[in-house]
């Protein structure tokens, strides 16, 4: 590429307007150009991420709702609270944000499942409550 003598700017025709001499050179505006693809980046990257993290906290409020819900059951099979097992479960775990997909009583333990949705990813957790060392 020639340049101009002496003055270490490139050789432009004859002719070029200066407006033209001065865009040829000048790189305003590339910062803002930058930026805004940093900023698409991160809003990409949150749109990814948000459903994602969602779902691992819905993961965490169902298997939190399958638990009380097996605990309740096996407390009801007990006799230390009224009402039917499989009734109580399903209602503690309504009262968690999770449906009760499944109530199973097996002597004094209580296993349970609990799904919910997030996202339209379907959330599953199974929980036991009773005495220690049950055979199932």
């Amino acid at each position: 590429m020639r340049s101009e003598a002496g003055t270490g700017r490139p050789a432009v025709r004859a002719g070029t307007s200066a407006r033209r001499r001065r865009a040829i050179g000048d790189e305003s505006g590339a910062a803002t150009v930058v930026a805004i693809g940093l900023v698409g980046a991160i809003v990409a990257l949150a749109a990814v991420l948000a459903p994602t993290l969602g779902v691992f906290v819905a993961t965490q409020r169902v298997a939190n709702a399958a638990d009380a819900a097996a605990l309740a059951a096996a407390d009801a099979t007990s006799g230390a609270v009224p009402g039917v097992p499989c009734d109580l479960a399903a209602s503690v775990a309504a009262r968690n944000g999770a449906t009760l997909t499944g109530c199973d009583i097996d002597g004094p333990a209580a296993s349970v499942t609990a799904r919910s949705t997030m996202f339209g990813f379907a959330v599953v957790a199974r929980a036991r409550a009773g005495p220690p060392r049950w055979e199932e």
